[in-house]
C-alpha cells in the first residue's frame, strides 16, 4: 500500500533531519547491509556445501572414523560445513569487496544503480540536494 501524500512529506522530512544530525550514521544505514551474494561467493558456498555433503555421507559410511563406536564425528563436521556453504551462497556475509568498493564514494555523489531502486534513490538525492 503505497504513502499518502502527507506520510510521505512527513517522511521526506525525517530524513532530511536525520541527514542533517547525524549525516555519518545516515549514510551508514542507508548503504544496505544486505547485498546479493556475487557469483563467486555463491559458487564457493555451493562448492562448500557439497564437500560437506561427501564428508556426511563418508562420515556415515565409514565405522572406524566414529569416536567411541557411537559418534560420527567427520558425519557432524561435514553437516557443519554444508550448513556454512548454504548460508555463503545465501547471504553475503563477510563479502567486503562491494561494501569497500562503494566506501570511497561521498554520500552526496549518485552511484551507478539500475533498476528501480537506483531510480529511487536518485530521486532522493536531487529532492535532499534541492533544499
Amino acid at each position: 500500500m503505497p504513502l499518502s501524500e502527507h506520510e510521505q512529506r512527513l517522511l521526506d522530512q525525517i530524513e532530511r533531519a536525520l541527514y542533517a544530525e547525524d549525516p555519518k550514521f545516515a549514510s551508514s544505514v542507508r548503504g544496505g547491509r544486505m547485498r546479493k551474494p556475487t557469483r563467486r561467493r555463491r559458487l564457493q558456498g555451493v562448492l562448500v556445501f557439497l564437500l560437506g555433503l561427501v564428508l556426511l555421507v563418508v562420515g556415515v559410511a565409514v565405522r572406524a572414523l566414529w569416536l567411541a563406536s557411537s559418534f560420527p564425528v567427520l558425519s557432524v563436521v561435514g553437516f557443519l560445513l554444508m550448513l556454512g556453504g548454504a548460508v555463503l551462497a545465501v547471504t553475503s556475509v563477510g563479502a567486503s569487496g562491494a561494501a569497500a568498493a562503494q566506501g570511497g564514494k561521498s554520500a552526496t555523489q549518485p552511484q551507478e544503480r539500475g533498476g528501480f531502486t537506483g531510480k529511487m534513490e536518485e530521486r532522493f538525492r536531487r529532492r535532499f540536494e534541492q533544499e
